[in-house]
């Protein structure tokens, strides 16, 4: 099997599992709220994670870390296993699935003005157009297609789950800076996670455990969506190129937008497809012409 086909494999195993994300945060919050269940999830991404750094012989690279490692580690363990799921597990909970979904993956699009800003890459037409057409895509679902007037089902948590896109592409700007082995950084990401959810679910909710019919989604969460993808994620990076790769991943929330129509009968408002749409063209256009540029310079 060729690295592009292997890396194509893997990539089409993360996609499948990562637009499961509404599905498990629905299923699962049936009892639990999004504290408990980012707990427990955490719990189980944790010990999938730190168990394959074990296995791999990774593990003890963490003994070299220094203080400002460690700092590193809470902080982006914070932005992006903690903050970014616990927006959007409650999000999941209590407002339209479509309305967190498109709002969720502006992040990719927030990645690009923050690159500009954070790591001070230049402004391309490329990346103007894709910032341009996330915003209207935003824009475009939160007035359901009406510009004078906003229609959201939540705003408050609407509010709260673009707050959380913001922090999940601060922490994959901030991630580029981190050199470390990507396995066992990752599973201490989860555990920045689980002890910080297990502090908020004691002082904002209540331990709780969870029902029979919340088990497996909080396995196949924690197992599979935010576990092992990270493995073939990573497996699909060391086939072949990032470039080659990122266009496969805006397949996501298409995916997801099928599940939850499907699943949980979501109203299709017409102005949910094409906020989607705006959204993913402009990762597309981003992506693509950044892979264009690199082939160029061959």
């Amino acid at each position: 099997m060729t690295g592009k086909l292997k890396g194509t494999s893997f990539v089409f195993i993360c996609v499948a599992l990562w637009a499961l994300i509404p599905v498990v945060a629905r299923l699962g919050q049936q009892s639990l709220d999004n504290h408990q269940f980012l707990f427990w999830s955490s719990l189980v991404s944790f010990l999938v994670l730190i168990s394959n750094a074990a296995i791999s012989g990774k593990l003890p690279e963490v003994s070299g870390y220094s203080a400002k490692d460690w700092g590193v580690i809470i902080i982006l363990g914070l932005l992006g296993t903690y903050i970014y799921y616990l927006f959007l597990y409650l999000g999941y909970a209590r407002a339209e699935g479509l309305e967190v979904l498109v709002v969720q993956y502006s992040w990719p699009v927030l990645i690009v003005a923050l690159s500009i800003w954070i790591l001070k890459e230049k402004l391309t037409i490329s990346k103007a157009v894709a910032l341009a057409l996330g915003f209207m895509g935003v824009v475009t679902v939160l007035t359901k297609g009406e510009f004078s007037q906003i229609h959201v089902s939540n705003p408050s948590v609407i509010a709260l789950v673009g707050a959380g896109a913001f922090c999940f592409a601060l922490f994959s700007v901030l991630s580029k800076k981190v050199t470390k082995e990507p396995i066992v950084v990752v599973s201490l990401y989860f555990l920045v996670a689980l002890c910080a959810s297990f502090l908020s679910m004691l002082f904002f909710s209540s331990f709780a455990w969870p029902t029979k019919a919340e088990i497996w989604p909080i396995l196949l969460n924690g197992i599979l969506v935010n576990g092992y993808s990270y493995i073939f994620w990573t497996k699909a990076l060391q086939a072949t190129e990032a470039s080659y790769l990122a266009p496969f991943t805006f397949l996501t929330p298409i995916l997801s937008a099928a599940y939850l129509v499907i699943l949980f009968d979501e109203p299709l408002v017409i102005a949910y497809i094409f906020g989607l749409i705006m959204i993913v063209s402009g990762g597309l256009i981003n992506s693509f012409n950044s892979n264009f540029k690199k082939e160029i310079l061959k």
